[in-house]
């Protein structure tokens, strides 16, 4: 009797478990498998000329320098930091792209990650596109798209977003780096492993594996549970198409795309195994043995919740650090060290801007 009864408990337990799997999954579905407003669909965008931003449901982020509104393709938002007599010996402004995650506008992600106070303090330029709700009801990047990861579709329009905003401004084209929170990590990804001549270094928050799946069911298996197999399969793709080329597109080896890969141990909605499967990826594109010890560093937790336990894996080439992993204890899907007071935010350290930027300083085209 007791034998029926704990196998009685266990289906139960089971049933359970499918019940809330289900229900997630179709959360996610609808995020990513929401249709355009019809509202948002008759509405073309309209080319604007550049002028002050709106909030935009944020405050205007605290910084001193110039806040630009603007329309190339997409719209977007551009930071350029107030010039000082530290930033006085500077030519051009190296340029940080910024893509939101999900449910996020571009003056949201810029407040809610404070890059703009950072960024005027170390002389740097920060771009914030944003996703037409016309092209994506949640404007999710579409990162697992298939046209975007060959370069067309979405890559193709922020590349040459990026192109129009260094020719109407001094930015230094040798320290462009891309940077994003979940789908905007994972359009980071793509965009920089498609342009590698553009981009000098990458930043992915809570992203997922590259170039593993090509459909939206696909996209939410992968951010639950990885796909190891698929994600290695993705690099082998990806090399032999950089050498062996395509119309108009000369053959080439991919060249160094240092990385930086923060993930919380607690996120609920892009597993951290994301991560784990994310720096083998970024081994092999590096050319680093994936048998390759890293350089740990353990941060304990801060008094009164200040700061989540950490740990910082470091893999250097010939003493250049190129990849860098940070996994951060009690951080569910929000961008670490941000503004709680928007959505997808911990007010707790380590300071995930910081981190960027720091990391971001090291590397140059």
């Amino acid at each position: 009797m007791a034998k029926t009864t704990s196998s009685t408990r266990l289906l139960r337990d089971l049933a359970r478990a499918a019940k809330s799997q289900r229900k997630l999954v179709a959360k996610l579905f609808d995020i990513y498998s929401a249709k355009p407003s019809a509202r948002s669909v008759a509405r073309p965008p309209k080319p604007a000329r550049p002028k002050p931003a709106p909030p935009a449901q944020a405050r205007l982020p605290a910084a001193s320098g110039r806040w630009i509104e603007g329309h190339h393709l997409l719209p977007y938002w551009l930071y350029l930091p107030q010039r000082t007599p530290e930033h006085a010996a500077q030519a051009s402004w190296p340029l940080v792209v910024m893509l939101h995650g999900c449910h996020q506008t571009a003056p949201e992600f810029a407040q809610g990650t404070r890059m703009n106070r950072l960024a005027q303090a170390k002389g740097y330029a920060v771009l914030y596109p944003q996703q037409p709700a016309s092209a994506q009801a949640q404007r999710c990047w579409r990162w697992f798209d298939r046209a975007a990861q060959e370069g067309r579709g979405e890559t193709g329009v922020l590349a040459a977003l990026i192109d129009h905003v260094c020719a109407g401004h001094r930015i230094d084209r040798r320290r462009i780096y891309a940077c994003g929170l979940s789908a905007g990590a994972g359009m980071a990804a793509v965009l920089a492993l498609n342009h590698p001549e553009l981009i000098a270094a990458i930043g992915m928050h809570s992203g997922p594996v590259f170039g593993a799946c090509n459909t939206q069911i696909g996209a939410l298996h992968v951010m639950h549970r990885g796909a190891e197999a698929q994600a290695d399969a993705a690099i082998h793709t990806l090399l032999d198409r950089h050498a062996m080329g395509s119309p108009g597109t000369p053959a080439r080896s991919l060249p160094p795309m240092p990385a930086l890969l923060i993930h919380g141990e607690d996120d609920p909605v892009v597993n951290h195994v994301n991560q784990q499967q994310l720096a083998r990826q970024w081994l092999r594109l590096n050319g680093i043995p994936l048998a390759t010890a890293s350089r740990a560093t353990v941060k304990p937790a801060g008094r009164g919740g200040a700061s989540n336990a950490h740990e910082i894996h470091d893999f250097t080439v010939r003493r250049k650090l190129i990849l860098r992993v940070v996994r951060i204890a009690g951080l569910r899907h929000e961008w670490s060290g941000g503004d709680p007071a928007l959505r997808f935010n911990a007010r707790a350290k380590p300071d995930a801007s910081r981190l960027m930027l720091d990391f971001f300083g090291r590397h140059r085209r």
